[in-house]
């Protein structure tokens, strides 16, 4: 019940790669035949990719992970634009980013003097439109708004964002800024990532949340925008990205991004299916039972909920000991014994933010598994 951290590889992900760890074996800046070999390898995956985010295939940059991709686009964008003297960046973020936006902002603010504007979202985790409008200024670089939160699972409109802030330029005479990058990690296995239309100048994906392997993500920036890379060296990855390809995870990737497509929209359907089952359970097992997000702008895996006076890291350990996997919230943080961030983002106060489970499905969950769930949970909670 903790896909949101991460997914077991599918096996027809694993086939592709298998190839590329000993038998295509080349670094793909090599001249030779088998750096040719894995620069090719890496061609096609890119052009994949970029197919699938309706983008050209020059303008996908492969890094380690989600995180580093984040890093780019945020600390790439401010970097760049103080490099060009705006001596005061502005960033604009949601109150409920990822750990790798909000921290990359934290560290521009240390070492940058950057203006961090952090616009709230409401009791459902939607993120105040018309706020984020007043915060846009001729010092704002980036605008950067997670598609759907890792935490809650809720859907932010990254549309409407993208048309305000195309209005705003139009208004400002500006050509370039501010640039707006979504992470979109955990909505691509549910949702139409087009690039095109969803108005975006850099997507942040992750292979490992689409049952591709781990170490490696990708970070679309469009034609003509400029970033400031983060890791120098050879020059890899158009330069935006030095370091040799990981060739079988990209290989991987791509795979992990193939089979996504194919099946998202039944998986969607199936998935609401099994979590509402599961939530249905849990409110008669432990009535006072509170679901944190929007009900209904949500991808359909996850179940953010709260328990009363039931401490989360307790009944994660309880719960693991039993055999179900959950997490208090995003993996990158729930080792940390402190209240959600995201949690009192929304205006949730009391115990609430330390009492609330994550449970997400993935496209292995069975409705034999859910009853399974539900029946540990009664041992645990029922009267």
């Amino acid at each position: 019940m903790d896909y949101a951290a991460t997914t077991p590889m599918d096996s027809g992900v694993e086939k592709a790669m298998h190839p590329f760890y000993s038998g295509i074996f080349g670094n793909p800046s090599s001249s030779h035949l088998h750096g040719q070999q894995a620069s090719r390898a890496v061609f096609l995956a890119r052009q994949a990719v970029a197919k699938a985010l309706n983008a050209d295939y020059t303008e996908i940059v492969f890094t380690g992970s989600a995180t580093e991709a984040n890093n780019l686009a945020v600390r790439g964008a401010v970097e760049y634009a103080a490099a060009q003297g705006i001596m005061k960046p502005r960033v604009v973020i949601s109150a409920i980013e990822h750990e790798s936006v909000y921290e990359a902002c934290m560290a521009l603010k240390r070492l940058h003097g950057a203006e961090i504007i952090e616009i709230p979202v409401n009791g459902e985790g939607i993120i105040d439109l018309t706020k984020l409008e007043v915060e846009l200024n001729e010092n704002t670089i980036l605008v950067s708004i997670q598609m759907a939160n890792s935490e809650l699972g809720v859907i932010q409109p990254i549309k409407e964002i993208a048309e305000s802030i195309k209005k705003y330029k139009a208004g400002a005479g500006s050509a370039v800024y501010p640039l707006f990058h979504t992470d979109a990690v955990q909505a691509f296995q549910y949702m139409a990532c087009n690039v095109a239309d969803l108005g975006v100048d850099m997507m942040t994906l992750s292979a490992h949340k689409i049952y591709g392997p781990k170490g490696v993500g990708l970070l679309y920036v469009k034609k003509g925008i400029s970033i400031e890379p983060q890791i120098a060296g050879g020059g890899q990855e158009n330069g935006m990205r030095s370091g040799t390809e990981n060739v079988a995870a990209i290989v991987g990737f791509a795979k992990a991004v193939e089979i996504a497509e194919k099946v998202r929209v039944k998986e969607f359907k199936r998935v609401a299916v099994l979590r509402d089952a599961l939530w249905k359970g849990i409110k008669k097992i432990v009535p006072d039972a509170e679901l944190n997000g929007s009900v209904v702008d949500r991808i359909p895996n996850n179940l953010n909920v709260y328990l009363p006076s039931r401490p989360a890291q307790d009944v994660c350990i309880e719960l693991d000991l039993m055999g179900v996997a959950v997490s208090p919230g995003t993996a990158c943080a729930s080792r940390a014994a402190e209240p959600s961030r995201v949690l009192k983002a929304l205006g949730f106060s009391g115990d609430r933010p330390m009492s609330s489970i994550r449970f997400s499905l993935g496209r292995y969950t069975t409705a034999v598994e859910i009853r399974s769930v539900l029946s540990i949970l009664k041992k645990r909670f029922g009267k």
